[in-house]
């Protein structure tokens, strides 16, 4: 018993000190987003007719968007260029330092160029500055001091300034940086209204994402590479089964002798026939088959037949072109595709 309590005496200090410390990591983190979420909000009141008419000039444009930036914000920058790509506007990324070592070529004379900067009075910045506007292009800079050397010389100029930044220090870009990629996001979406860019368009830019793959493929897209199993309604049960396993997609479709499709039988339908019957031996397709099965035109979305699989409660769906059968899908192969 004095030992037990000896460690709990030497225990008991490091224990608290533990729960104190989780509770420390805690409140750092919950004061971390406050402080972001708090800048990103304010945001709002810089939603300004700069905003808008920089919005307007990008859309009209007949050049693409060049977004420059050095440290931190480079790095949010080539975020909002990633995600206007996507989006349906043209842009390209230039690093404020490798621009006055090169790369200023890659501008042409249609081109609007979108500075981002938290103080707008790094060094690259006022040096890159006159040689862009000695260009003619249109200057827009996002900057988080609107009294800097790049908000009094750009066109346009969309406020991202922050009271402080998350870091204790008020140093580390934390809120200022937030702040510039919501507002990057705000400028995309912008844009991508304003373009009436559509589901199919964003397929058209994401086409290897399962994103992408949600929006562009069609139930015809796979029956290609599955077999077609398929069994009379006067079918034997031996060649039904052998069917359905050839065909590798736990089912077949039932013709009747005209070729009309009149039902399907699955896996789940043979199982349950061995349970209710002694002997099959007289039984044929039609005695099993489940009438009238749930079909899908070949050009219905992928994702569309994948909702009517989960809400049906089935791993299988027929395909049909102008209402005649040409191949079952199975829910593993949209899975495959990161379609569920």
């Amino acid at each position: 018993m004095p030992n037990l309590q000896a460690l709990y005496l030497f225990l008991q200090p490091k224990f608290i000190d533990l729960l104190e410390n989780f509770r420390e990591i805690k409140e750092n983190g919950i004061k971390t987003l406050q402080i972001e979420a708090e800048s990103v909000n304010n945001l709002i009141n810089f939603i300004n007719n700069d905003f808008a008419e920089s919005v307007h000039k990008i859309l009209n444009s007949k050049g693409r968007l060049v977004i420059t930036g050095i440290g931190k914000s480079a790095i949010i920058a080539n975020k909002i260029v990633a995600t206007l790509n996507s989006t349906g506007t043209p842009s390209l990324f230039m690093h404020a330092a490798d621009a006055l070592h090169g790369d200023l070529g890659m501008i042409q004379s249609d081109d609007i160029v979108l500075c981002v900067s938290k103080s707008g009075e790094t060094p690259e910045i006022k040096n890159l500055i006159p040689l862009l506007k000695s260009r003619k292009n249109i200057l827009i800079g996002m900057v988080g001091q609107m009294d800097s050397y790049l908000a009094k010389q750009c066109d346009y100029v969309i406020n991202t300034t922050v009271e402080r930044e998350a870091c204790p220090n008020n140093l580390a870009p934390t809120s200022s940086t937030t702040a510039q990629l919501a507002m990057g996001d705000a400028l995309a979406v912008c844009l991508l209204k304003a373009r009436k860019f559509t589901k199919g368009d964003f397929a058209q830019v994401h086409p290897g994402g399962a994103l992408g793959k949600q929006l562009y493929l069609t139930l015809k897209d796979f029956i290609f590479d599955n077999s077609k199993p398929l069994v009379n309604e006067e079918s034997d049960i031996k060649k039904v089964i052998i069917e359905i396993s050839n065909g590798r997609l736990g089912a077949t479709a039932v013709c009747d002798i005209q070729g009309a499709l009149i039902g399907i039988i699955t896996d789940g339908d043979i199982r349950r026939m061995l349970e209710n019957h002694d002997s099959i031996n007289h039984l044929t397709a039609k005695d099993i088959m489940a009438y009238n099965p749930i079909t899908l035109e070949a050009d219905c979305m992928a994702m569309q037949a994948a909702m009517v699989m989960n809400e049906k409660k089935i791993t299988q769906i027929i395909v049909t072109e102008n209402n005649n059968y040409i191949g079952i899908v199975h829910f593993h192969d949209l899975n495959k595709e990161g379609i569920s």
